[in-house]
């Protein structure tokens, strides 16, 4: 966002899939006004309450909706939003392609769309990573599925998702933006170095440096190529 809008500009953001809100708040903190949109009950209470907790300023910046993904053209206009965010929703969707489509026509011309997807082409590394040879093999031999630690939804505690997810290869989804006329502007890896860690690990004393880590091999080959998650940025032509 910093690098495709001018600093200050104040910006009409669409969280799909939003989950606790908690990337939402942070963006509303920011300045920006921001619409959730999230169809689980739970996750919409807990959203609700962490916007309550906010001062008025924040409070009158973010409104949130109960809804599926799919449904945006229902709610909003075609080009009503600068930024929309897709975040850990797509590995649900049995067929992402007309969810994508819906979330680029919600884009003002020039806008950004940012997809946080599960790495198809990575699905091996966990399990091998972790002495699981066999599910290593069944990784390499098949496009299925497995089941891999990932930062939950809207940036909250690592948790994992079950086995029938699924993921996403990055030539396709950049074939996908590029025939919605959103190509990819740029990609990232997520989780390159980390997703091997516990559930329950510690926080690490130099988790700066970790971050550090992180950041840097996420947006470096060839190792952002084998990160457990990938994060795309497609602009609206």
């Amino acid at each position: 966002m910093a690098g495709r809008f001018p600093v200050g500009q104040r910006l009409r953001v669409l969280d799909v899939g939003m989950g606790r809100g908690t990337q939402a708040l942070r963006l509303a903190r920011l300045g920006h006004q921001v619409t959730g949109v999230e169809q689980d009950t739970a996750m919409l209470t807990a959203a609700r309450e962490a916007l309550a907790r906010e001062p008025e300023g924040i409070r009158d910046r973010v409104r949130l909706v109960q809804s599926d993904g799919r449904d945006t053209g229902v709610h909003f206009l075609p080009g009503s939003f600068d930024v929309v965010l897709c975040h850990g929703v797509l590995m649900y969707v049995e067929e992402p392609d007309p969810l994508v489509a819906g979330l680029a026509r919600m884009l003002a011309p020039g806008g950004l769309l940012s997809l946080l997807v599960r790495n198809g082409d990575a699905l091996a590394m966990r399990p091998g990573l972790s002495g699981d040879w066999a599910g290593a093999l069944a990784a390499l031999d098949t496009s299925a599925c497995l089941p891999h630690a990932r930062t939950g939804p809207s940036g909250g505690t690592p948790v994992r998702v079950g086995p029938d997810v699924r993921a996403d290869r990055l030539p396709a989804l950049a074939a996908t933006l590029d025939g919605i006329a959103a190509p990819l502007h740029a990609w990232y890896g997520v989780q390159v170095f980390t997703d091997t860690a516990a559930d329950d690990a510690a926080v690490p004393d130099d988790l700066e440096t970790l971050l550090a880590a992180e950041e840097r091999a996420g947006r470096t080959d060839p190792y952002r190529g084998v990160a457990a998650l990938l994060h795309l940025c497609g602009v609206r032509g």
